[in-house]
């Protein structure tokens, strides 16, 4: 049973950065495209990044520039390093995967096993 456990997540101040990370166990993860969600208070869940297996990469428009995220497939993990962060960043972000994806260029499909989350919050 696939299982992710994100952690990294914490209070950092606008303009700062953080890395959150997602461990991931019970797929084989090197055919997996990994990525993450976050869902601020009162909004839906919204697409941030995605890695595919070969390593091409995804971003929203929001966080693109700011946010890079990067895979240590022989670890099954994933990481989302996140530069320049904004209050409205603050959200509950979640690790995903998942094998049969797709990109809409909004929004990521697909990514069907979703951690529990880790919150960030970024005080203005």
């Amino acid at each position: 049973q696939v299982q992710l456990l994100e952690s990294g997540g914490g209070l950092v101040q606008t303009g700062g950065s953080l890395r959150v990370s997602c461990a991931a166990s019970g797929g084989t993860f090197s055919i997996y495209t990994m990525g993450w969600f976050r869902q601020a208070p009162g909004k839906d869940r919204e697409f941030v990044a995605a890695i595919s297996w070969s390593g091409h990469t995804y971003y929203a428009t929001s966080v693109k520039g700011r946010f890079t995220i990067s895979g240590d497939r022989a670890n099954n993990t994933v990481y989302l390093q996140m530069n320049s962060l904004k209050p409205e960043d603050t959200a509950v972000y979640y690790c995903a995967a998942g094998r049969d994806t797709a990109y809409t260029g909004t929004n990521f499909y697909g990514l069907d096993y979703v951690g529990k989350g880790t919150l960030v919050t970024v005080a203005s």
